[in-house]
């Protein structure tokens, strides 16, 4: 008997790995653990060697553990399209897909872009989940994930979407007990709310462009919080000055309920990415999400490479 023969047993070995217990995994897949532990035995007897290390406290991949992973994972994404295709017009997209997204970014636009692409293919389920740490979802299973920010990992493919535009926002009750100039200089001295994390736009220095001409001012910040979505809320009670997305922030400014300040300046995009395994064959309901994503994202956000 060769070692995939029997789909069964590629399967129980993923679900172990990405559930990340034989207990979970048994869960997942109705079954027993003890009946779960005997197929595990059964493949590593095929393969000649073991896949997982296990102990009391944990389990990790061995070396073939890892390798043998990558090569079950995309025997069953192309055993699964297949099936797809017998069963489907290739245009009638079914079955679930699991995704994440930065937290506020994925709670607006990406929300959007889910129940967009749902509308469109009523077959497919989708899972969204928040983190700000992409590289431990996709190693917890899931298959896409759509980022505000820059990520760099050859672990991953990431897939530019455009570029989120920043501006320095303030609330217009703020403006009447602060005058500002029109000049970055005049903002270093102001209250200031913002980001902890650099990988998504936060620091304590705010750099801002205009054409050619560049200026970084340091600032103290006194609110500093993970969410732009709180941020926003904050400068719209007048608490200070920020950084704040186009994306976020584009009904309050049409409406008055923020404004630019120093609007001839601008702090740089950031990137909008999405990203999915490097080693994982995707379904076609996954590579039809990654497509439909792409081009709805081109109505959100700027292409990238845009000079503002």
């Amino acid at each position: 008997m060769s070692i995939f023969d029997d789909l069964t047993l590629l399967r129980t070995f993923v679900a172990i790995v990405e559930s990340g217990s034989l207990s979970a995994a048994a869960r997942k897949l109705h079954l027993t653990q003890p009946t779960l532990s005997r197929q595990l035995r059964a493949l590593e007897d095929l393969c000649g060697a073991a896949l997982l290390r296990r102990d009391t406290h944990r389990m990790s991949l061995t070396d073939m553990g890892h390798q043998f992973l990558a090569d079950a994972q995309a025997l069953l994404a192309l055993a699964e399209e297949s099936e797809q295709r017998l069963r489907n017009d290739q245009s009638e997209l079914s079955g679930n897909i699991r995704m994440f997204s930065t937290i506020d970014f994925g709670q607006s636009a990406v929300s959007r872009l889910i129940s967009s692409f749902i509308q469109a293919h009523p077959g497919v389920r989708i899972e969204l989940g928040y983190s700000n740490r992409p590289l431990h979802m996709i190693e917890e299973g899931c298959d896409v994930g759509i980022l505000a920010g820059t990520l760099a990992d050859d672990r991953v493919v990431a897939r530019p979407l455009g570029e989120i535009a920043r501006y320095v926002v303030a609330s217009p009750s703020f403006l009447k007990d602060h005058k500002i100039r029109g000049t970055p200089e005049s903002l270093g001295k102001l209250p200031w709310i913002a980001l902890s994390s650099r990988q998504f736009g936060g620091s304590r220095d705010v750099t801002l462009h205009s054409g050619n001409a560049t200026h970084t001012l340091p600032i103290e910040p006194v609110f500093v919080t993970e969410g732009v979505t709180s941020i926003r809320e904050s400068v719209r009670m007048g608490l200070g000055i920020a950084v704040l997305p186009e994306w976020l922030v584009e009904e309050d400014l049409i409406s008055g309920r923020l404004v630019r300040i120093v609007p001839k300046w601008h702090a740089k995009p950031l990137p909008a990415q999405i990203i999915f395994p490097v080693q994982r064959r995707l379904p076609f309901r996954v590579r039809a999400f990654i497509e439909f994503a792409t081009e709805y994202m081109r109505t959100v956000l700027k292409p990238t490479g845009n000079k503002r």
